[in-house]
Parts: structure tokens; C-alpha cells; sequence
């Protein structure tokens, strides 16, 4: 365990998954399972704050060789237990992805599911360990609100400088070649946690070959 690990956030996190219900269900993200179809097979694959493991456990039945990290050791439990019993192994790590030292390019795709917990800087080195986890060449998936999710109020942040744009994710990821980009609205049901009418944005990302 990183023991820089934010604690009034792991502890926000254990309290929020502390029911045997998975609050954000077990099915994967659709945006990731429309988009997983460009990680080559057998991906070393990170998954970052990846909760109940719905996402990481998905992409590990595909063939992907998948690393689960999150703040939340209930979260993490959580994950292992549905690994289990779908008969995949997950590695499973328990660190601030805020703070951990992202390895420098161990990872064939960065995935990043509804990650607005944090402020701009904090999503700044965030992004910045997203970005050097990544292979030359590897994906960075990337889905989450936009502002206008502040009005549907069905999941996210109510924070509104946590919420993503178009403008925004360019500026992080502009360097990069962005296969995809994409803000629409539309109705989704992943457990409780989100679940109604919702302002989506989709980045993918290719880090360049020889970068």
C-alpha cells in the first residue's frame, strides 16, 4: 500500500462501497465495450479507480492482462470476489491514483472510467501518470460527464470544474492522437450510482509511436 494514500478518500470510498450491492453494477462500461475492440489481444491493460472491478474484470474475460487500481480496499474486495467468480485473475492494487508513481510505460492502454473525483490539479497529475503509464504507441479510454450533467443530476460530480469538455481533454491530451472524441447525451444503467438520462464525453487516445 502507498501510505501517501489520501485517507479522507479511501474512507469516503470504503463507507460509499460498504454493501454487498455493487453500486455501480457488475456489467462493463458500454464506451469501453464499444471501444475494446482496438486493444490488441492479450493487452496489459490498467484500469484506474476501478471500484467494484465491473471494468477491469470485463476487459480480463476478454484475454487482457489487467491491473485494478483503487483507493478502496471494500471496493477492492469487491472486485476480487467478482473476478472469482468469473473466473479471471485481476492484479489488484490499493493506491491514490492521484499520488501513485505511475510506472513509465508498462501499459498497452490506460483505462479511465467516470474519474472526476478530483480537482484540476489533482486530474492534472493524474492525466500526467495516465499519459507515462502508456506504451508509445497504447490507448488512453477515457469516459466521463460533461458540464451539463450538473442540470440531469443522475451520477458524477457536482463539482463543476471536475466535469470534462471537449476544450478540456484537448489540452490534456492534444500531444496525443485522439482516435475519438465524442459528447452526447443519453440514457445509462450502471447500478444506482449512475443511472438515467446523462451528458457523456468518450476520448481514446494513441500516445505516439516513437514517444
Amino acid at each position: 500500500m502507498n501510505w501517501s494514500i489520501d485517507m479522507e478518500g479511501r474512507d469516503r470510498w470504503n463507507s460509499r462501497f460498504d454493501t454487498d450491492e455493487y453500486i455501480f453494477g457488475t456489467q462493463p462500461n458500454r464506451f469501453l465495450t464499444q471501444q475494446a475492440h482496438r486493444l490488441p489481444a492479450g493487452s496489459k491493460v490498467l484500469a484506474i479507480a476501478d471500484g467494484e472491478g465491473r471494468n477491469g474484470v470485463w476487459l480480463a474475460e476478454q484475454g487482457h492482462r489487467v491491473t485494478s487500481v483503487d483507493i478502496s480496499e471494500r471496493g477492492q474486495a469487491k472486485a476480487a470476489r467478482l473476478a472469482q467468480e468469473r473466473g479471471v485473475t485481476l492484479d489488484l492494487r490499493i493506491e491514490d491514483v492521484v499520488e501513485w508513481d505511475y510506472p513509465d510505460a508498462a501499459f498497452d492502454a490506460v483505462v479511465g472510467i467516470f474519474i472526476q473525483f478530483t480537482a484540476p490539479e489533482g486530474r492534472k497529475r493524474m492525466f500526467s501518470g495516465m499519459k507515462r503509464a502508456t506504451r508509445p504507441g497504447g490507448l488512453i479510454l477515457l469516459e466521463g460527464y460533461r458540464p451539463k450533467q450538473l442540470d440531469y443530476a443522475t451520477g458524477g460530480p457536482k463539482q463543476l470544474e471536475n466535469l470534462y469538455t471537449e476544450e478540456l481533454l484537448r489540452h490534456h491530451f492534444g500531444d496525443w492522437s485522439i482516435e475519438h472524441l465524442e459528447s452526447y447525451d443519453r440514457e445509462i444503467s450502471e447500478g444506482a450510482g449512475h443511472h438515467g438520462m446523462s451528458a457523456l464525453i468518450d476520448l481514446v487516445a494513441q500516445r505516439p509511436a516513437m514517444a
